[in-house]
């Protein structure tokens, strides 16, 4: 199990996981005050955390499905990305992608936070790439059904 350094100014409780093979845990906002983001509005959500990750890794930002269905809020950048490096206040880029006011309270449940393990590359400039029965086929390519 990896551990991750976490400073918490929120008055919110620290992330946990939901069930036992979550891969994630979900961030709260903290608001000195309700949120309304309108229709295609788009906001940057504190949460008052602060994380230190361990070099090879990286925490993601995601929406949560159950906002995303029934509100139609999700993470503008997904998956939104924090550095090993970064040390600043983790916020959330929120969007209103439905046609109706949707309204942000402290403690919300607004995102989910992934941390992945990734892996240093360096480039080997080729004048070609090997075959596969794929190729270029890019979007669609395998047909509707």
């Amino acid at each position: 199990m990896v551990e991750i350094k976490i400073i918490n100014k929120s008055n919110n409780e620290l992330p946990q996981f939901a069930t036992e093979h979550s891969a994630g845990v979900d961030l709260r906002a903290f608001l000195d005050e309700t949120v309304v983001l309108k229709p295609m509005q788009r906001i940057m959500v504190p949460t008052g955390l602060y994380i230190e990750l361990p070099h090879g890794f990286e925490a993601q930002i995601r929406p949560r499905s159950g906002l995303a269905a029934k509100h139609g809020i999700t993470v503008l950048n997904t998956p939104g990305t924090i550095d090993a490096d970064y040390r600043g206040e983790i916020k959330v880029i929120l969007i209103n992608l439905s046609d109706t006011d949707f309204i942000v309270e402290n403690g919300e449940r607004i995102c989910q936070m992934v941390i992945n393990k990734y892996e240093r590359f360096e480039w080997n400039l080729v004048h070609e790439l090997s075959e596969t029965d794929r190729g270029a086929g890019g979007f669609g390519h395998t047909g509707k059904k």
